[in-house]
């Protein structure tokens, strides 16, 4: 096939299998298990010297549609589709480490994240080391965390909720040098405007439910990287716990990346526009976003990134009091949790979304008290602005 731009593979992309009817749509297959010629079919399928489906839970014609995708859109060899972003998050994790080893962590992650990193694993006695936002340009500090027990790195980047921004390609150098995967939760950019293996990462994940889906109607998840290690967390740990994600889920993606790009487009210069006004407002103290100037990863946003995203923190001054009559008295933004929908959403992390760090740890990974997290989604810029004026009046 032709080489297209990425906007043509996010329309197009796969090679579909076509019905007698010439479906413009890849069909859905709401099929738990699949037939078999004969005795001997079956057997060469499960041998894998056919190709063939024998259970959804192994593979499915439509996730596999979704799987060759996000490969081709995240520039990786295979991809994985998942339940949630929690279970791709999980199923990398828990194929990679054993009991004893460690593995290194930005201290800013999503809440979920940090629940399974700094809880669930350890009860499992695998240590999350934790890099605070000080030290993630810091190649020193990172390697001063590595021995011989830590398996891989895991970076969040632009990061939930703070929007830190890692340098993916200073994190790759330590991980090569010390011959370690680097894992990067790609969820906040999305492989539109953000491709992490092309600059040195290893494994891409997403949770699909935010931009993947784009419309707030389903949860799943993704993983991307190379055969071999697809291959591994597959065979390691996805194909027999289950963590897999329904055909019906698979093909909503499908339909919501085809509109990746222009919603991707949108989401970006809106938020933008945003940022910039409400860094100007007398009553916010400070705007997180990283296509500010005045943040502090705006070189390597734009270094590794096409546009900034669709996602802005700020600060009311007023504080946590303050910020909560701006939630209460929004009508437009709408106040919920998740992300990268088509409406826009706004809340306040350590109380929602990141309630699960201590107030300690929240203050380690920049996670304020009075943050405010909002999900800039396609309405007009300026009915957005109109919105948070009228809603910061009351602060």
């Amino acid at each position: 096939m032709k080489k297209f731009s990425k906007d043509t593979d996010i329309v197009h992309g796969i090679h579909t299998t076509y019905s007698t009817s010439m479906d413009l749509v890849p069909p859905l297959h709401l099929t738990s298990t699949f037939k078999f010629k004969n005795a001997e079919h079956g057997a060469e399928i499960f041998a894998g010297t056919t190709e063939g489906y024998a259970y959804t839970r192994v593979a499915n014609p439509t996730v596999d549609l979704l799987q060759e995708k996000i490969a081709k859109i995240e520039g990786a060899e295979d991809a994985i589709a998942t339940s949630s972003g929690m279970s791709a998050v999980a199923s990398v994790s828990l194929a990679l480490l054993k009991p004893g080893d460690n593995f290194i962590s930005c201290s800013t992650v999503y809440g979920g994240t940090f629940v399974l990193f700094s809880k669930h694993l350890k009860d499992l006695h695998i240590e999350a080391r934790f890099i605070s936002p000080g030290d993630y340009a810091s190649a020193q500090q990172i390697e001063a965390a590595i021995d011989g027990k830590t398996r891989f790195l895991y970076a969040e980047t632009p990061a939930n909720p703070t929007l830190d921004v890692i340098d993916i390609a200073l994190w790759a150098s330590v991980a090569k040098k010390h011959h370690l995967p680097l894992v990067v939760d790609n969820t906040f950019a999305s492989p539109y405007l953000q491709n992490p293996i092309s600059i040195g990462a290893d494994i891409v994940l997403h949770s699909a439910t935010k931009y993947l889906g784009g419309h707030g109607d389903i949860i799943g998840g993704v993983i991307a990287g190379s055969k071999k290690m697809m291959s591994h967390i597959k065979e390691e740990y996805v194909r027999h716990y289950g963590p897999i994600m329904s055909p019906f889920n698979a093909w909503l993606v499908l339909r919501g990346v085809k509109t990746l790009a222009v919603r991707m487009e949108k989401h970006s210069d809106s938020a933008l526009t945003i940022a910039q006004w409400l860094e100007a407002h007398p009553k916010v103290a400070k705007v997180f976003y990283p296509g500010l100037p005045s943040h502090a990863g705006y070189a390597i946003a734009k270094k590794q990134m096409k546009k900034f995203g669709g996602m802005i923190a700020f600060e009311v001054k007023g504080g946590t009091d303050a910020g909560k009559k701006v939630m209460n008295h929004v009508e437009l933004c709408i106040l919920a949790v998740s992300l990268g929908d088509c409406e826009s959403l706004i809340q306040h992390p350590a109380s929602m979304t990141h309630a699960a760090y201590s107030p300690e740890e929240r203050k380690k990974a920049g996670i304020s008290d009075g943050l405010i997290r909002l999900s800039v989604g396609l309405e007009h810029p300026d009915d957005i602005i109109a919105d948070l004026e009228n809603a910061l009046t009351f602060a």
